[in-house]
């Protein structure tokens, strides 16, 4: 027989969106209930964000040693020998650092003061769910349900995840470097990967169904990207469908049809596939709450509720974009909302990073997207190498630059580009002055640090105004 909790507020789902909820919820006094079927952390801290993070930084390094190694060395330093590389090592130093975080999530919830049930929760009805948890069954009802289950990668049809059909999980913890690997799917998740692994010496091939990488975004942010993949060695088949697998005993291969509609196997020791991420709607129950959808996500509002009363949904759930620093700031609004404050979820933009080799920063609308909303507008680019800071640590020759967008009337900023080495650190900045409703002459007016990145972004809005110091 399951025991009953009854709760104000029950969380399921301890990702990003998830814990961030429960934490404020109790920081607020609330009684509170998290149910986490994984690790707490979710996608993010333990098969997303951070790991892979972690695995772009180790390939860094190991470039480095590697450029320091061969004849002549690099910048002054060399190595007599090169590098090695311990695969496992290198996943268990990773492991090391998830599990930091996972135990300081775990420690934050417990000075928070709530109860977490580890088990999957499947929903009798909206405010009823049990759940298998180690401890035997329970049975959870709340006065208030807040839904961060999160999203899961796309399979496709041909290619299911399975044997050397690896989703961006796998990849994360592989013990050995695939020689050869194959990424299907050109976007953030599939760049980050497939740059980190050609980094620590993979042989790779990025096949993408559209006509360019990263095709949200517009051909100039990207090029400095493209320029490196096809500098170091990655094969891109651009307007190319990935069709089957084919194994033998000796050898697996994947076969694509190109954008000249011709056939070709591409060899592979691994074949990932990242095109894109679904929100994970089933298996929990979500079709005995009787909440409206939006497509393939949970409808709400701009408070993050659903159509069943007391019953909330924040995060991949939700809709674009699918970034944990989104679930996070609706986690916070909807639990200060349960404790009666104000909040609604209407933020100017959102930024977005894709930690590629370049990195590239989006915040606001790009050229085309502002030009099409508001009419005249005036956009200023300024390179990174004319940027000290970023010539100083060899920084300045990827093609980089960060670009503003302004409304020509009154010079609003509605939209900041930037590609380069480092650039994710200035997403806050950029994010920042969108929201803040900055002006040209805002940044302008605003003396920033030398020698420092952030110059580059203060030279640009300079541009914007046609008096340019530097460039």
């Amino acid at each position: 027989m399951s025991n009953t909790i009854n709760t104000k507020v029950l969380v399921v789902g301890g990702g990003p969106g998830g814990y961030v909820a429960a934490i404020r919820a109790g920081q607020l006094g609330l009684d509170t209930v998290l149910v986490e079927g994984d690790r707490l952390g979710g996608t993010c801290l333990i098969r997303g964000c951070i790991p892979s993070k972690a695995l772009i930084h180790v390939a860094g390094e190991f470039e480095a040693m590697t450029a320091a190694a061969a004849k002549g060395g690099k910048h002054g330093v060399s190595l007599a020998a090169a590098p090695g590389l311990d695969m496992a090592k290198t996943v268990a130093w990773k492991e090391g650092v998830v599990d930091k975080l996972n135990r300081g999530v775990a420690t934050l919830l417990k000075k928070a003061k709530v109860k977490v049930i580890s088990g999957w929760a499947t929903f009798a009805d909206a405010k009823t769910c049990s759940v298998d948890g180690a401890d035997g069954p329970v049975t959870v009802k709340a006065e208030h349900v807040i839904l961060a289950n999160g999203s899961v990668p796309v399979e496709l049809p041909n290619l299911p995840f399975g044997g050397p059909v690896i989703s961006s999980t796998e990849a994360l913890s592989l013990n050995e470097l695939p020689k050869k690997l194959v990424v299907v799917g050109a976007g953030y998740i599939g760049l980050e990967l497939g740059i980190a692994f050609r980094k620590l010496g993979s042989k790779v091939t990025v096949v993408e169904a559209m006509d360019s990488i990263l095709p949200l975004y517009d051909k100039q942010l990207v090029a400095p990207v493209r320029n490196w993949l096809e500098g170091h060695g990655v094969t891109l088949h651009l307007g190319a469908k990935a069709k089957a697998l084919k194994q033998t005993a000796k050898k697996t291969a994947l076969v694509i049809e190109t954008e000249d509609g011709e056939t070709m196997d591409i060899p592979a020791d691994k074949i990932l596939v990242t095109v894109g991420r679904r929100p994970r709607t089933d298996g929990w129950g979500l079709e005995n709450m009787a909440v409206d959808m939006d497509g393939r996500f949970i409808k709400v509002d701009d408070q993050c509720r659903t159509s069943m009363k007391n019953v909330w949904a924040i995060g991949d759930l939700v809709g674009e974009p699918m970034l944990a620093h989104k679930a996070s700031a609706q986690g916070e609004m909807v639990a200060e909302i349960i404790a009666g404050k104000k909040r609604r979820f209407d933020p100017v933009a959102i930024a977005a990073v894709c930690f590629t080799e370049p990195e590239v920063v989006t915040v606001g609308l790009s050229p085309d997207e502002a030009g099409a909303v508001h009419g005249e507008i005036v956009t200023a680019l300024f390179p990174f190498q004319a940027n000290g800071r970023a010539l100083s640590m060899d920084a300045g020759d990827d093609g980089g630059f960060v670009r503003v967008v302004a409304r020509k009337s009154d010079h609003r900023v509605l939209g900041i580009q930037a590609v380069g080495r480092h650039v994710s650190e200035l997403s806050g900045e950029f994010a920042h002055a969108l929201e803040m409703g900055a002006l040209l002459e805002d940044i302008a007016g605003t003396i920033h640090v030398h020698p420092t990145l952030g110059e580059a972004f203060h030279e640009a809005a300079l541009k914007a105004l046609g008096h340019a110091i530097h460039i």
